[in-house]
Formats: structure tokens, sequence, C-alpha cells
């Protein structure tokens, strides 16, 4: 293998990588739950930007039921954004022949 050639991809990775991170921040996933009844947005980092809660479930008696749909739509907005990453990292490594299920950052 060519060192050099190996260091001018590493280099060009890290590089893209940076991109990335920055990009992560502008993108937004939206997560939902209770049939849409509650949505949050999230960026693609898991920052947490908006919650949307309908005023039906408003209710007293329903507290519990509103805390679990919001966990519900929080954790389907981090699946959405934890898909999006794997997707932006399998096309940066592409060119640099990993092993099959290797993931970076190691």
């Amino acid at each position: 293998m060519d060192i050099m050639g190996l260091m001018k991809k590493a280099g060009a990775m890290q590089a893209k990588m940076a991109e990335m991170q920055a990009e992560l921040d502008n993108i937004t996933v939206e997560g939902l739950a209770g049939g849409g009844l509650v949505k949050v947005t999230l960026t693609a980092k898991g920052a947490l930007q908006t919650l949307a809660i309908d005023p039906s479930l408003l209710k007293e008696d329903e507290k519990e039921i509103l805390e679990d749909l919001i966990v519900a739509a929080h954790a389907d907005a981090r699946r959405k954004a934890e898909g999006l990453l794997e997707e932006k990292m399998k096309g940066m490594t592409a060119g640099l022949g990993l092993p099959p299920g290797m993931k970076l950052p190691f």
C-alpha cells in the first residue's frame, strides 16, 4: 500500500469530516409520537430545537402519557439523525477501502 496515498486520503477525509460536522448543525430531523400529537425537531447532532404538543394532550390526568410521548418523539428523531449520520459517513469513507463493519471515528 502506498503510504503517501493513504496519508493524502486521510487528510482529505479529515477535511470532509470537519465540513460534515459543521453541516450537521444546520440539518434538522423531526420525530413524531402519538400519531403526530407530539413533534420534536432536533439538529442532526441531537440538539433539541422545537417541541410541539397538540392541545388535546394538555390535560392534568394525562401528564404521564404526554411525558411518554415526548420521550418517544425524541427517540424517533434521534434514530433519524443517527441514520442520516451513518449515510453521510458511508459516502465519505467509500474510497478508503475499510473492512466491512468498521466505523469512523474509531
